[in-house]
């Protein structure tokens, strides 16, 4: 199907799904959940083609592991779909309410965003994520996934549409662009009298040249340079168990941490700690000059290291004077993602909560929970580093606007 025709579909769409009773989206979400599990052996099928296609071309193990798909992750997807239908339904609530002296009556009512867009790379759960979470809140949505994931991407949009068509739902309340030609997505990104807003998630480069070429508004959902500062007063029994979780849980998801900082005052105790976990999960240290002092099998850090997001079996290290060196290293060269301090000293604690600048600042805790279903929201459309609008995991209240209707006897102005 044409691009002009899919967003002029869904322009349409929109007015129906926001008019959907929450019974019959929840309905209809618990009946998309059944189909994946039905459907699990022709999903897995596809995708075991564009897995076989990864390896071939030789992609990073990271990705390979966000691309694959088995029973177990199609399942979560699945459970994500069932907690949706669970949570309380936004559309149409009141967030506020207030009169006026004239008798106005004025209230603030929760509606749909419209169109959304959502441009990814080879996260085929993403699909049922994404869907899950527009649907819920009223919206139309349109997927441009990577070219990597694209027979998965087709199945399980299949699955959707061909589940809602059965609860008598147009099934254009989700759709897949399925040309893989980047002049698409370029186009996509300018379809601005169709589509209310975009959303990429992805690399660095894929959120960046959506910034950069959309017209459409633009969520911006980030990398993840993650930070785990270990103080002077951290346990030291209870941080390794958190970085060892942190980093390599697994690698290529966005709240993996990428960077240590550690007090100077407790180096030479901890990093041998430190090196020793590192060492027995293949991790690679590259540290600063204070730190290789320790850890004499560390690689030399360079700049490039303290403000990247490897992905990969790497960590920085990074060696500071007191908490507030810390965190003016970590607000340098952090993405805005998820920061973490360990420490048994609460008003160090709050002072790291407080000035960090970061969507999810953590105390004694992994920075792999900046996730929608650990926060209790089901599913996520993405981790939002950027301030207006949505921050932080997006789940069904980002997901929507308000307007204000006005309630009057006659008034005139």
């Amino acid at each position: 199907m044409e691009l002009l025709e899919i967003c002029k579909r869904a322009k349409s769409t929109k007015y129906t799904i926001q008019n959907l009773t929450t019974d019959q989206k929840n309905k209809a979400l618990l009946a998309v959940a059944d189909g994946l599990i039905k459907n699990s052996a022709d999903i897995i099928a596809a995708n075991r083609k564009d897995y076989e296609r990864g390896e071939q071309n030789g992609m990073h193990p990271g990705m390979l592991d966000r691309l694959m798909l088995n029973d177990k992750r199609i399942q979560a997807m699945a459970e994500g779909l069932r907690q949706v239908a669970d949570l309380e339904d936004p559309i149409g609530t009141e967030i506020e309410s207030f009169d006026r002296p004239n008798g106005l009556h004025i209230r603030k009512v929760r509606v749909p965003l419209g169109v959304i867009g959502i441009i990814y790379e080879s996260r085929p759960n993403v699909t049922a994520d994404a869907f899950s979470l527009t649907f819920k809140s009223g919206n139309a949505v349109i997927l441009k996934g990577g070219s990597d994931a694209i027979n998965s991407n087709i199945a399980i949009t299949n699955s959707i549409r061909n589940t809602l068509s059965q609860q008598g739902i147009d099934p254009d309340a989700v759709q897949l662009i399925e040309d893989t030609d980047r002049s698409v997505t370029t186009q996509f990104m300018q379809m601005n009298d169709y589509v209310d807003v975009l959303i990429p998630r992805g690399s660095a480069g894929l959120i960046r040249a959506v910034v950069e070429n959309s017209n459409i508004p633009v969520i911006e959902t980030g990398t993840g340079n993650c930070h785990i500062y270990v103080d002077k007063d951290a346990d030291l029994e209870k941080a390794i168990p958190i970085i060892i979780n942190a980093k390599t849980q697994r690698i290529g998801v966005c709240n993996a941490a990428e960077s240590l900082v550690v007090h100077e005052d407790i180096k030479d105790a901890f990093l041998p700690l430190f090196a020793k976990a590192m060492k027995e999960h293949n991790v690679e240290i590259r540290a600063d000059k204070e730190a290789k002092a320790v850890l004499a099998d560390a690689l030399d850090a360079t700049e490039e290291d303290f403000g990247k997001e490897y992905l990969d079996y790497i960590i920085s290290v990074k060696t500071v004077k007191n908490v507030d060196e810390a965190i003016d290293h970590i607000n340098k060269y952090n993405t805005g993602h998820s920061e973490s301090i360990i420490t048994e000293n609460k008003e160090t604690a709050e002072k790291f909560l407080g000035r960090v600048d970061a969507a999810c600042v953590y105390h004694n805790v992994s920075t792999r929970f900046t996730d929608g279903f650990e926060f209790g929201f089901g599913a996520e459309i993405g981790i939002s580093t950027q301030k207006l609008h949505a921050r932080g995991p997006m789940g069904l209240k980002e997901l929507t606007s308000y307007k204000y209707q006005i309630l009057g006897n006659g008034q005139i102005r």
